[in-house]
């Protein structure tokens, strides 16, 4: 199979087209190279002749026509998103724009395209979302994929706009869709904004861990291999028109998240003096915080056979020791616009 892969130098589109090519599939990567994107994260399949690169923003019609015409793919996985929440309360403008329009501009190229090659019905434009489309939950019950949208961020409302338009391209242009709805990805690669790379970073350099409110806020955390993994699986199998919620079957609060950080940083590089868990610090809660994402993931369970592979412990043992392996990689990102400041707190 031939897969476009948009966004596919950020940290989930990466870890997707390391699988793919891993797999013996041919990739053509299409990334903007925006600042949490990255070309070392994709640095290993990089000289495959089954990978190509090329650089272009989606919300570029002209590039986005010119690419499927030379590449001809047999399916697009479009990742390519505009994805930190607390971003999106300081501007929310490059969600609309990336996230809507973007999306907007890439089902129009693919319905294009896909007319153009005589409408195959083995074509899949494959769309990857979020669970934040469905806004917070109590202390019970489950993200299913019928459960009703009620984003609560400008980045999840804008996920959720994305979403309805790739439905609506299916039922009125019959465009060959299938969709994801993910929980909370962590792992290599991992660019350092969001919380579990932050929380490694600043315990490495002595730096306060910072934790929104009380740390009560629940998430269900998926490795990005699994996550990578099980897209796969819904590309090659899922059924048209058909969504799928994937989940890590991994609950945890943030503060029990990040004290599991530390206590597998107290082990694989000690302080001084103290314990990492010392460095924990409660900040000032951010705008409209969810209280709980969990997701159910019976439908791909029971109609693709897809499970994760690790829990949560393993996956952040694997994470952690990755950060310690590969200091030049985050080295070099931390100068970037953002990182290290405590960004979203208008409100």
């Amino acid at each position: 199979m031939k897969i476009l892969v948009t966004g596919g130098a950020g940290f989930i589109g990466s870890a997707v087209v390391r699988l793919a090519v891993a797999r013996g599939h041919r990739v053509v990567n299409l990334d903007a190279l925006t600042y949490a994107a990255c070309l070392d994260n994709v640095a290993e399949v990089a000289n495959s002749p089954l990978y190509t690169f090329e650089h272009a923003d989606i919300r570029d019609r002209a590039a986005l026509d010119r690419i499927l015409k030379t590449h001809k793919p047999d399916a697009i996985m479009h990742l390519a998103a505009e994805s930190h929440v607390d971003r999106s309360i300081d501007g929310p403008g490059n969600f609309i724009e990336t996230n809507i329009t973007g999306t907007y501009h890439m089902l129009e190229a693919a319905r294009a395209y896909w007319t153009a090659q005589g409408r195959p019905n083995t074509f899949r434009f494959h769309h990857i979302s979020t669970d934040e489309v469905f806004g917070s939950l109590g202390p019970a019950g489950m993200f299913t994929e019928d459960t009703p949208y009620d984003p609560r961020s400008p980045y999840s409302a804008s996920k959720a706009a994305s979403d309805h338009l790739v439905r609506a391209w299916a039922e009125t242009y019959g465009l060959p869709v299938v969709l994801t709805n993910c929980s909370n990805n962590y792992g290599p690669y991992h660019f350092p904004e969001k919380l579990v790379p932050v929380v490694i970073l600043n315990a490495l350099a002595g730096k306060p861990l910072p934790i929104y409110g009380d740390g009560a806020n629940i998430r269900d955390w998926l490795y990005v291999e699994d996550h990578a993994d099980a897209l796969l699986c819904v590309l090659e199998k899922g059924k048209l028109g058909r969504s799928y919620n994937i989940g890590g079957e991994n609950e945890r609060t943030n503060l029990k998240l990040v004290k599991t950080i530390c206590g597998i940083l107290d082990e694989k590089r000690p302080r001084d003096s103290g314990t990492y868990a010392d460095l924990i610090t409660f900040v000032a809660d951010r705008p409209g915080h969810d209280a709980r994402y969990a997701i159910d993931p019976a439908r791909m369970n029971t109609e693709l056979g897809w499970h994760p592979s690790v829990t949560v412990e393993e996956g952040l043992a694997l994470t952690v020791q990755w950060y310690l392996d590969n200091e030049t990689w985050w080295r070099a990102l931390q100068a970037r616009d953002g990182v290290g400041e405590r960004l979203g707190k208008t409100g």
